[in-house]
C-alpha cells in the first residue's frame, strides 16, 4: 500500500525535495545524440544527490527532459503504422498508465476523446520499450505501463505555441477524467523520460535513450532526494518545464492565491479554454509541480518562459538600493503575483530556450561552464562532465536572484542584466506604479481614532481573548519596554491550541513554518535585503494581460498595523480602493460554521456593493 493511500498525518502537500540538477545545451541549436548522452553522464555523477531506499536498490527518482527528436520519433511512429508528418506537425504524449489491460485501455480512450474535443487526432499509441528487470523491488512493484501517443497537428493550428496550447488544453481535459494515470509530458517540442531509478538506471531502463537517433540540442536531468516524503514514479523530475533543487516554502500561500485569481484572469489566447484548464495548480502535486503548473500556464497564455520565471522567482529588489526600469518591473509585478520563495535552484526549458535561475536567498548551488565548441553545462556542482581545460572559455555561477538563458533558436547566450533589461523595458511600469499604487503613509489621518480602553475593561477583553497573566507580564510588557522579544526556554509542554481544554488566543492556533531541509529561519532584521514585509490590499489584477489598472492597490509596509493605520484604511474611499468592515462577532451559542457562512455572505454583499478591501 502506498503511503498516500493511508490515513494518519501524511499529506501530499507537505512533499519537498533536495536534489541534483544538470543540463547540457548546444548554443547552435544543433540536435545531437552526444547532448543526450552527455546529460545522462551528468546525472550519473549525481548519485550523492539522489535518495535510495534502505535496500539500496530503488531510487527516489531520476529523469531527463529533451527536445522531440524527429529522427527518432518519426521512425518510431512509422513502425507503429502512423504517418506523423514533418517536424513540429505532431506531438508526443508520455503516459504512465495502470498495468491492468482493461484500465489502461479505458484511460487511452479517455485521452483520445479529450484530444478529439479540442480538434486534435490521437493517431496511435506506442508501447515504450523498457527493462523492468534492472529495477529494485519497490520500483518494479509500482511500475506503471508506459506508453506514448502521437497527436497530429490540425490544419487550423500553427506550429509552435498555438499547437502547444491545444495539446495543453487536451491534456488538462484528460487529467480531469483520468484515474490512476499520469502524463509526464504532452508536447510537440519536448518529452520527459523518468521514473523511480537509481542514477545509472535511467539510461538502461529506457533503450530509447541509447539510440543514436535520439537527438536534442537541450537535455535537462534531475536526481531526486525526497525529504520526509514518499518517492513515486510521477514525482520524479523533470516536470514539464522545470527541474528543481530545493523547496518552495511559500507554497501554502502561493497555491490559494493562484486559485483566487482565476476569477480575474483573462487573455485573448486563453479565454475560450480557461474553464477547461482550471484549476491551474494541481492540488495533489508537490511544491515543484505547482510551480511548474504555474509557469506552464503563463507560457500557454503567451508569456515568454524567462519572464514567467522572473515574475515567480524575483530577485531581492525592494531593499537593494537600485533604481530604474528593473525596479519598476518588479514593483509592478509584486502587486499582481506573490513571490514563490525557495531555497530554489531551477533549470527550465520550453524546447527553444533553456536556462537557470536561483531565488533571492541563494541557498542552493548552481554553476555553469561555457566551452569553445558552443556548449553550456549547467549543474548543481562542478565536475559533472570531463571537459578538457583548454576548451573552457568561461566558468561562473548563478548568483542569488540571477538568471542565465541559452536561446537555441537565435544561437545566443543571454546573461542576467540583458534578460531583465529586455523585459523591464516592455511597458511603462514606472509610470503605472507611480500613478496607480496608493501608499498607506500618504492617506490622510482618520478624523477619529479608537478610544483608549480603561484598565478594568482592558483586562476583561484580554481575558476574553485568551491572554494569560504570563503573556502580559512576561511577554507583552517587556517587549513594549525594551523593544526586544524576551528570551525563553526552547520547547514547550503546553498542548497544541486545537487540542487544549483551555481557551487560548487566536494566535496560538497558527505556527510559523520553517524549511524542512537546510535553510535556517531568517528575519527582516538580519536579512533585510532579501526579505520583504510589504503587503498589498485591493482587488486582484489580471495576471495574463499587463495594464496600469492591475496595480491599483493599497501598499502597506508591514502586516502589523497600528490603530492609527487601521483607522486610515477603514476610512479609505477612492476610485478602485474602497474599504468595508465585516463584523466577526457572533452570538454565544451560535454554530461556528453557520457564523462563518454568515460572515462570508456579508463579505460578498460588501464586495458587490463596491468594496475592494474587507476588514
Amino acid at each position: 500500500m502506498r503511503m498516500e493511500d493511508c490515513g494518519g498525518l501524511y499529506r501530499k502537500e507537505f512533499e519537498h525535495d533536495s536534489c541534483g540538477v544538470g543540463a547540457l545545451i548546444n548554443i547552435s541549436g544543433e540536435k545531437t545524440h552526444s547532448t543526450v548522452d552527455g546529460a545522462l553522464k551528468i546525472v550519473e555523477k549525481l548519485a550523492h544527490r539522489a535518495g535510495r531506499d534502505a535496500e539500496g536498490k530503488t531510487g527516489d527518482g531520476v529523469g531527463i527532459l529533451m527536445q522531440i527528436s524527429h529522427d527518432f520519433f518519426s521512425a518510431a511512429a512509422m513502425e507503429c503504422g502512423i504517418e506523423p508528418g514533418g517536424e513540429g506537425d505532431y506531438g508526443v504524449g508520455m503516459f504512465f498508465f495502470p498495468q491492468d489491460e482493461s484500465e489502461c485501455a479505458a484511460e487511452r480512450k479517455k485521452f483520445e476523446d479529450a484530444a478529439a474535443s479540442e480538434g486534435l487526432k490521437a493517431a496511435g499509441w506506442r508501447t515504450v520499450p523498457v527493462r523492468p528487470e534492472i529495477l529494485g523491488n519497490k520500483a518494479r512493484s509500482s511500475m506503471p505501463r508506459i506508453m506514448q501517443c502521437f497527436v497530429l497537428r490540425p490544419g487550423n493550428a500553427e506550429k509552435g505555441l498555438d499547437f502547444e496550447r491545444r495539446l495543453y488544453t487536451a491534456r488538462r481535459v484528460y487529467e480531469r477524467a483520468a484515474k490512476g494515470s499520469y502524463v509526464c509530458s504532452c508536447s510537440s517540442r519536448t518529452i520527459v523520460y523518468k521514473g523511480m531509478f537509481l542514477v545509472d538506471e535511467l539510461r538502461r531502463f529506457y533503450p530509447d535513450l541509447q539510440s543514436e537517433d535520439m537527438k536534442s540540442a537541450i537535455a535537462m536531468v534531475h536526481s531526486r532526494f525526497s525529504t520526509n516524503t514518499e518517492p513515486s514514479w510521477k514525482r520524479a523530475h523533470p516536470n514539464r518545464f522545470i527541474t528543481h533543487n530545493g523547496e518552495i516554502n511559500t507554497i501554502r500561500g502561493n497555491e490559494p492565491k493562484m486559485a483566487a485569481r482565476e476569477e480575474s484572469m483573462r487573455c485573448e489566447a486563453m479565454d475560450s479554454v480557461l474553464d477547461r484548464v482550471y484549476p491551474v495548480v494541481d492540488p495533489t502535486g508537490s511544491d515543484s509541480t505547482k510551480l511548474d503548473n504555474t509557469l506552464e500556464f503563463l507560457v500557454m497564455s503567451g508569456m515568454p518562459l524567462p519572464k514567467a520565471v522572473m515574475i515567480c522567482i524575483p530577485e531581492a529588489w525592494r531593499n537593494s538600493g537600485n533604481t530604474g526600469a528593473k525596479q519598476d518591473f518588479y514593483h509592478y509585478w509584486s502587486t499582481v503575483m506573490e513571490a514563490w520563495d525557495g531555497p530554489a535552484s531551477i533549470l527550465f526549458s520550453d524546447g527553444d530556450i533553456a536556462g537557470a535561475a536561483l531565488d533571492r536567498n541563494g541557498l542552493r548551488p548552481s554553476r555553469y561552464y561555457m566551452t569553445s565548441d558552443g556548449q553550456v553545462i549547467l549543474s548543481s556542482e562542478v565536475g559533472v562532465l570531463d571537459i578538457e581545460p583548454e576548451k573552457i572559455i568561461k566558468k561562473s555561477r548563478i548568483r542569488p536572484g540571477s538568471m542565465l538563458v541559452v536561446d537555441t533558436v537565435n544561437h545566443r547566450v543571454l546573461e542576467n542584466d540583458e534578460i531583465k533589461s529586455l523585459y523591464a523595458s516592455e511597458q511603462p511600469y514606472g509610470k503605472w506604479v507611480a500613478d496607480e499604487i496608493v501608499r498607506l503613509g500618504d492617506l490622510p489621518a482618520a478624523e477619529t481614532l479608537p478610544e483608549r480602553v480603561d484598565p478594568e475593561k482592558l483586562a476583561c477583553l484580554q481575558k476574553a481573548a485568551g491572554f494569560t497573566w504570563e503573556d502580559i507580564t512576561e511577554t507583552l510588557i517587556p517587549m513594549a519596554e525594551t523593544e526586544n522579544a524576551p528570551t525563553a526556554a526552547m520547547g514547550s509542554d503546553i498542548p497544541l491550541a486545537v487540542l487544549d481544554t483551555k481557551d487560548r488566543p487566536l494566535f496560538d492556533y497558527f505556527q510559523q513554518m520553517f524549511a524542512q531541509v537546510t535553510n535556517p529561519p531568517i528575519d527582516t532584521i538580519r536579512e533585510e535585503i532579501v526579505t520583504d514585509t510589504y503587503v498589498y490590499a485591493g482587488r486582484s489584477g489580471n495576471l495574463l494581460e499587463e495594464a496600469a489598472e492591475n496595480c491599483r492597490v493599497l501598499e502597506i509596509p508591514s502586516p502589523i498595523l497600528s490603530d492609527a493605520e487601521l483607522s486610515r484604511i477603514k476610512a479609505l474611499d477612492m476610485p478602485g480602493l474602497k474599504s468595508a468592515v465585516i463584523p466577526a462577532l457572533f452570538k454565544a451559542g451560535t454554530d461556528l460554521g453557520a457564523a462563518l457562512e454568515n460572515m462570508f455572505a456579508e463579505a460578498e454583499k460588501a464586495m458587490n456593493g463596491g468594496a475592494d478591501i474587507l476588514i
